[in-house]
């Protein structure tokens, strides 16, 4: 039996109906290459493997885990890796494009989706279960509470939708928070209509300061530009995507 551990944030699920339902919610459409993050026991594993449509890969960092897979999944000995998904090159797993899925940990879920995001186009589709409460602020709108930098860089190249919530009994050991399964699909912007770069730099700043106006917030870049515009009155998360995108191209101009 596989211990789950604290450091790295290990929630194992062992609801098998579930899993079955998580991995029914992926498309895998034009894209048959997946990868599983963090497979733990293999519960989400026994279901992908029953998937002729797909060629599947594990990531894990847990060498008990790896251990585990290996013995209980011989044919995938070739395709399980024992390694960091944050440290190792996309291009080194798999060579074109990929869709993911897994029980992400609580812990670096936010250092997942931002590495997804710099790897948006060779990654067409994301299902994975997260906690409800970060579920909830990456498919936030402009004007709510829970609108934040997630919510606007994720949304910016993907089209989110929560699929379905999970209780925390059906983990062992069971967290003592609520989860939800979510789907991305990459949507058809291939590039946004600014200086990309600037605009990552903009929106991260900006919700930094969430209770500021833009005119205070970023003043580390605004420092010669007539910030009279009516936009710079607001606060963050009274802007749209393409609200940045025009505070981008303001900024950008004005260097």
């Amino acid at each position: 039996m596989v211990r789950a551990k604290k450091h790295l944030g290990q929630h194992f699920l062992h609801d098998k109906n579930i899993a079955g339902k998580i991995v029914s919610n992926l498309i895998a459409g034009e894209c048959n290459n997946v990868l599983e993050i963090g497979p733990g026991t293999g519960v989400l594993t026994s279901f992908l493997t029953q998937r002729e449509d797909i060629k599947l890969k594990l990531i894990e960092i847990d060498s008990e885990s790896v251990e585990y897979l290996n013995e209980n999944y011989p044919d995938l000995n070739k395709n399980i890796i024992e390694a960091d998904f944050l440290k190792v090159p996309t291009v080194k797993i798999f060579a074109d494009c990929f869709n993911v899925i897994g029980n992400l940990p609580y812990n670096i879920s936010s250092q997942i989706f931002f590495k997804i995001l710099e790897n948006r186009d060779q990654i067409p589709e994301v299902v994975v279960m997260i906690q409800k409460e970060v579920a909830e602020r990456i498919v936030a709108q402009p004007g709510s509470k829970t609108y934040g930098i997630l919510s606007v860089l994720l949304q910016s190249y993907y089209d989110i939708n929560i699929l379905f919530k999970v209780n925390p009994k059906v983990f062992y050991p069971p967290p003592k928070v609520t989860s939800a399964v979510v789907r991305f699909i990459r949507n058809e912007r291939k590039q946004l209509d600014c200086n990309e770069a600037i605009f990552f730099k903009v929106v991260k700043q900006a919700f930094n300061h969430r209770r500021k106006t833009l005119r205070n917030s970023l003043k580390t870049v605004t420092d010669e530009i007539n910030t009279s515009i009516e936009i710079f009155n607001k606060r963050p998360e009274q802007l749209s995507i393409n609200d940045f995108v025009q505070l981008t191209n303001i900024i950008e101009g004005n260097r």
